[in-house]
């Protein structure tokens, strides 16, 4: 029997206007590219705990041609992945391979956030982390009584994680790979979805485990750039002391995704910087106004008047920050494309990415806009790519902020501009360097 593995991943712009602003953005157009060129992990992953007597195969749908799409009715199972922007896609081929008798499940982030409509489409929906349920499945599949929704009433245990088949990838084709060292997050905000639907709590993953992960990256990648797929990597400084202790001295670079916290551990810093650390993500969100964005604390409010040094902390250790920036807040009006361009060039961030709010389904921020009657075009997922506007703003019109948004893209994204940021780093590198 066979299972094919599919991955639909890619960022579209639904929005025509900012996607053709896009091509000519290199901030944009680059971060675009990146995510884009991301492995599935959750299918490598779940690869890897297939049994041996099926025949496995991974693919990415952006790269397929419409003979290889249609050798997948070859297929008994095709499990999908998919980020909302591209669920309608995932809907239509899954409705076309059930008509030729093939069983489709989906799992991931998606399938969380809105398992029931998922069903509508697929024969199986896994609901929550797919660990700790996907053998079930296969098993009751070769019975012939799998069931129509899986979930798992655990939360994995990272300690018994396998190793992503990263053998099945043709490596040439990505610019990175991913390793995911923790799951979760700590800081619940109201629009983020993947550690308030998957559940389970902040973990971190062995260190022998990631040790083991990127020993097998490298048996076909000699000297890769990882991203280490996590929402919050530093969120437990003692976890990422011992990460680092173990990575000094490695032999590849990597990007990852935390806090602004970094920045008050100068010895942590020190070791990021050692290990290999090229560049880390930070949701700076607003930089003068982020109350309310949490849902438990207002954790962020309280770094927010330390935010220029601690970029300058960050950076100064030669780790460069892109940080990132949302547009669309209720407390926004229309001088926060303003507020947002001085600090921005204030900062001398080296990547900058701006994104508007987002309502996805299932988060908190979704059902708040919803009981608000504030949601433009409610149920149309292809519209949630971080990039197109899907709410009504409370002190602006939904024009004025897109207006403002794509002239506040062209300042930040300007070739003279980049280059001023990336120049200031590098001086402001040096100079470190001799103090």
């Amino acid at each position: 029997m066979k299972i094919v593995f599919l991955a639909m991943s890619g960022i579209r712009v639904f929005d025509q206007e900012l996607l053709e602003i896009g091509l000519t953005v290199p901030g944009f157009v680059e971060r675009s590219k990146t995510i884009a060129s991301l492995p599935s992990l959750g299918l490598l992953t779940l690869a890897a705990l297939t049994p041996s007597h099926w025949e496995i195969e991974y693919r990415e749908i952006d790269e397929m041609k419409e003979g290889e799409v249609e050798a997948l009715g070859l297929a008994d199972i095709v499990a999908f992945s998919t980020f909302t922007a591209r669920a309608f896609d995932a809907y239509a081929l899954s409705g076309s391979l059930r008509k030729r008798g093939i069983y489709t499940v989906i799992g991931g982030l998606h399938a969380s956030l809105c398992p029931s409509e998922c069903a509508e489409h697929f024969d199986c929906v896994i609901e929550g982390e797919g660990e700790p349920v996907w053998n079930d499945l296969l098993s009751d599949f070769e019975y012939g009584r799998p069931r129509s929704h899986y979930k798992a009433n655990r939360a994995y245990d990272l300690s018994q994680a396998p190793i992503p088949r990263f053998d099945l990838l043709e490596v040439e084709r990505y610019n990175r790979l991913t390793v995911q060292t923790t799951r979760g997050c700590p800081w619940e905000c109201e629009f983020c979805a993947a550690s308030i639907r998957l559940g389970g709590g902040y973990r971190c993953k062995p260190v022998d485990k990631v040790l083991a992960e990127l020993d097998a990256i490298r048996s076909h990648w000699a000297h890769p750039f990882v991203e280490f797929a996590d929402d919050n990597t530093f969120a437990s400084k003692r976890y990422g002391h011992r990460l680092m202790d173990a990575l000094q001295g490695c032999d590849f670079r990597w990007f990852t995704e935390t806090d602004i916290s970094i920045a008050h551990d100068s010895a942590l810093l020190a070791k990021m910087k050692k290990a290999g650390c090229a560049q880390v993500l930070i949701g700076l969100e607003d930089p003068s106004d982020v109350s309310g964005v949490e849902l438990k604390a207002d954790w962020k409010a309280k770094q927010r008047a330390g935010y220029l040094e601690s970029i300058k902390r960050i950076q100064d250790h030669g780790i460069t920050v892109n940080g990132c920036f949302v547009l669309g807040f209720d407390s926004h009006k229309p001088d926060v494309f303003d507020r947002y361009w001085e600090f921005i060039r204030e900062s001398n961030l080296f990547e900058v990415q701006l994104t508007f709010l987002t309502p996805f389904p299932g988060t908190p921020l979704y059902d708040r806009l919803a009981k608000e009657n504030r949601l433009l075009h409610a149920n149309d997922w292809r519209r949630r790519t971080l990039f197109d506007i899907c709410f009504e703003p409370k002190q602006m019109s939904a024009a004025e902020l897109r207006d403002g948004f794509i002239d506040l893209a062209r300042k930040v994204y300007d070739d003279a501009e980049v280059d001023r940021r990336r120049r200031n780093f590098i001086r402001s590198k040096m100079l470190a360097d001799v103090v």
